[in-house]
């Protein structure tokens, strides 16, 4: 062997194969996720307890996002015109401009907010007219936690939100003589004839909050076909208009695409 050559041991060779083996390669650039959308959620109380308790609630949720607060209906105006929430909650009785007040401003104005109203009143009066004015859903405030959480997810997602109780209350108020304007079209007097299959589709997404031509690419037929079926659903029903549709769709459990 030549002089100072040395040999390397097996050893030494095995471990330096495995360094070499072991080596980082070189960088390559990492693929990240496109981060998921959050809901965000305007909230008009004028307590600052009931906006602090349901900022803290609705937080705890990875997908919702508090952008904005509001204390009467004036300022509640103001969030949506310069924040655009996906969703507002809104109380009705407050100081100034009440919460029926904002809705009824909001019927005139450009947004596409959904308002659910959270509200401590028991006046069924203003929930039916709070669903007239075009709220998404109705949630009283002593309802469970987890049941905000829920309403805000299926209005997020178009449907409309009414729990047994205000739905059966709302329900009750619409088939009263003195709001079918003496025409006691009540739920007695509905389904003079059966739904046909797709009569009950329409009803479904209807209530689910779907527009005629949005029915109408999703069930592949013509916007006017859509109308046609409406009229019809209208007749049998003895509804007057969508609003009322949903909400019986949602007493009978229509609005599940089901065949109850």
């Amino acid at each position: 062997m030549a002089e100072g050559i040395t040999s390397k041991s097996p050893l030494e060779e095995a471990l330096e194969s495995m360094a070499s083996a072991t080596e980082a390669p070189a960088e390559q650039p990492v693929a990240v996720a496109p981060e998921k959308r959050k809901v965000r959620i305007g909230l008009v109380d004028d307590h600052p307890i009931v906006r602090e308790g349901l900022r803290k609630l609705l937080n705890l949720e990875e997908d919702f996002e508090v952008v904005g607060e509001a204390d009467n209906g004036r300022t509640a105006l103001e969030l949506i015109e310069d924040l655009h929430p996906d969703v507002l909650l809104l109380d009705l009785k407050m100081p100034g401009m009440d919460g029926l007040s904002a809705l009824q401003t909001l019927q005139h104005a450009s947004h596409q907010t959904k308002i659910i109203v959270l509200t401590a009143s028991e006046d069924k009066n203003e929930w039916v007219q709070a669903m007239k004015l075009g709220c998404s859903g109705i949630v009283i405030k002593q309802t469970q936690p987890e049941l905000i959480v829920k309403s805000i997810r299926k209005v997020y997602s178009g449907e409309i939100w009414l729990d047994s109780h205000t739905t059966a209350a709302v329900m009750r108020q619409f088939a009263s003589p003195s709001d079918a304007n003496g025409g006691g079209s009540g739920a007695k007097g509905r389904e003079r004839s059966p739904l046909s299959a797709r009569e009950r589709e329409i009803v479904a997404l209807v209530a689910q909050g779907y527009k005629n031509k949005e029915m109408a690419e999703k069930m592949f037929i013509s916007e006017q076909t859509v109308k046609n079926h409406l009229h019809n659903i209208f007749d049998k029903l003895g509804v007057s208009d969508r609003l009322e549709l949903a909400l019986y769709a949602i007493h009978k459990g229509l609005h599940l695409g089901g065949d109850k």
